[in-house]
């Protein structure tokens, strides 16, 4: 089943001659990433003066680079009328508030009931994006700003930022212990050794940065905003672990557990009723795929966490008092 044909042609200047194929089709058709433009060359929809060419062929000066295809369904999941918070929604692209308790992809363990399903309902035409136009993901219980491609040029640009760095991504935290100053937690993420549902600090694993800084201090833990310049798996649940404040709530890595001995009972009730790690994306920061305009995303904290705060802070306040 195609859904969208496309059709570009043009002609290989005299500054590009010598070059191979696929890189001057990157410099030509940039909408497109190297990759995608490697497959059409090799599938014969990318085609140099006509012929059937491969990518590491030299480009003459002035032939015609000319690509013909159609855009192939490549997600077969089930469209599910599952509801969205959605922030903002053009033609390109789509910026959603993702909630608890929200699968993003499909697997072995939910095969349906997930973010994809419900994109695909809201816009079926993303079927024949990689992953329903999804770029990046959150965790299950982690809330917050998810961007979505609608457009194989968006999807191609979203990836782009997000490997260069260049999309800004701020997220909200309570962690246990108190955090006094700002820093950053630089330290390789990889497949854990032996348990191989989670994620650690690893000498062979991919670099990975996070910039954090207290926002709040309570009498034993720390309300943090992060950064981050890499996207690992678990990133953020990992190095603030790895630091010796792991996140409120996070079952998978907070492992030491907290003594309540100097926490009133509000506050420890509070705490055995958070049934999620305390991480929300509260700021999304991105360059439009169309416009090229700078465009920056906001979505309040949920009410869980602001309650969580709320609890935290009357905890301090009483002990303060006596």
């Amino acid at each position: 089943m195609a859904y969208q044909r496309i059709s570009h042609r043009a002609q290989i200047p005299f500054d590009l001659a010598g070059k191979r194929l696929d890189q001057v089709a990157v410099e030509l058709f940039p909408d497109y990433s190297r990759a995608r433009l490697q497959q059409w060359i090799e599938e014969g929809a990318l085609r140099l003066n006509g012929n059937a060419a491969r990518s590491k062929d030299k480009a003459p000066a002035m032939a015609w680079l000319v690509l013909e295809t159609e855009l192939q369904v490549v997600t077969e999941n089930e469209a599910q009328d599952i509801p969205l918070d959605v922030v903002f929604e053009d033609e390109h692209l789509l910026v959603i508030n993702k909630p608890a308790g929200l699968t993003v992809h499909p697997g072995a363990g939910q095969p349906d009931g997930t973010l994809l399903n419900a994109l695909l309902f809201h816009c079926p035409n993303i079927n024949h994006l990689p992953r329903a136009g999804i770029v990046h993901r959150l965790d299950k219980d982690t809330t917050g700003l998810l961007v979505v491609a609608k457009t194989l040029v968006a999807h191609t640009a979203l990836v782009s930022q997000l490997q260069d760095r260049s999309m800004g991504r701020t997220y909200q935290a309570v962690v246990q212990g108190k955090i006094v100053r700002s820093g950053k937690v630089e330290a390789p993420i990889g497949r854990h050794p032996t348990q191989r549902v989670k994620m650690a600090v690893t000498n062979d694993g991919k670099p990975a940065v996070t910039h954090y800084q207290p926002l709040q201090q309570f009498t034993a833990h720390t309300h943090v905003q992060l950064k981050l310049e890499s996207g690992r798996t678990h990133q953020i649940r990992v190095h603030m672990a790895h630091l010796g404040h792991p996140l409120v709530g996070d079952t998978l890595y907070n492992l030491r557990k907290l003594s309540y001995k100097q926490l009133g009972e509000p506050l420890k009730q509070a705490l055995d009723a958070f049934s999620r790690q305390a991480l929300h994306a509260q700021n999304l920061q991105l360059v439009h795929p169309e416009s090229g305009e700078l465009m920056e995303f906001h979505c309040d904290l949920p009410d869980d966490f602001a309650q969580l705060l709320n609890a935290l802070d009357e905890d301090q306040n009483h002990a303060a008092f006596y």
